[in-house]
């Protein structure tokens, strides 16, 4: 892990940025702009709405639980997170490799396995599975040898 303390600082005030002081500035603004524009000029909401203080209690009752359902609907029960899940591992180059290798590890774990069972019952391999354990060995090799994380 190269050590670049810009970059990562970088990132770490975006996370805070856009987590946590833009969702509660957004969160302020809105409800102080849809009071004070929207629901002060009109009577009939004015009624339901008697002061700043009514709106928001009411819109936090209302919203933090709709909006928890929402979450839970996007992660839950929709496609679109892993759409988003699958984007991030394509963009990432060292999540396509963790991937990528996991995958290659469990097919030749698969075919180990076989093979071992095979000589735990003390039975020969056949000149077929000679070879085949061979090629295991050669894309061993291959994937020890391509170490890289590209774009």
């Amino acid at each position: 892990v190269r050590d670049n303390l810009g970059f990562r600082g970088w990132f770490y005030f975006r996370q805070g940025w856009s987590v946590y002081f833009a969702f509660i500035f957004a969160a302020v603004n809105t409800l102080t702009v849809t009071y004070f524009l929207a629901i002060d000029n009109y009577p009939v909401l004015k009624d339901v709405f008697p002061s700043f203080i009514h709106y928001i209690v009411i819109v936090v009752l209302i919203g933090i639980p709709l909006l928890a359902l929402v979450g839970y609907a996007h992660y839950k029960r929709t496609a679109s997170f892993k759409a988003e899940a699958d984007i991030h591992i394509e963009a990432n180059p060292h999540m396509r490799r963790i991937l990528t290798n996991t995958e290659f590890m469990l097919s030749m774990s698969l075919q180990l396995s076989e093979l071992s069972m095979r000589l735990m019952n003390n039975e020969k391999l056949t000149n077929n599975e000679m070879d085949r354990l061979k090629q295991l060995q050669k894309e061993f090799q291959k994937q020890i040898d391509n170490r890289v994380v590209r774009d």
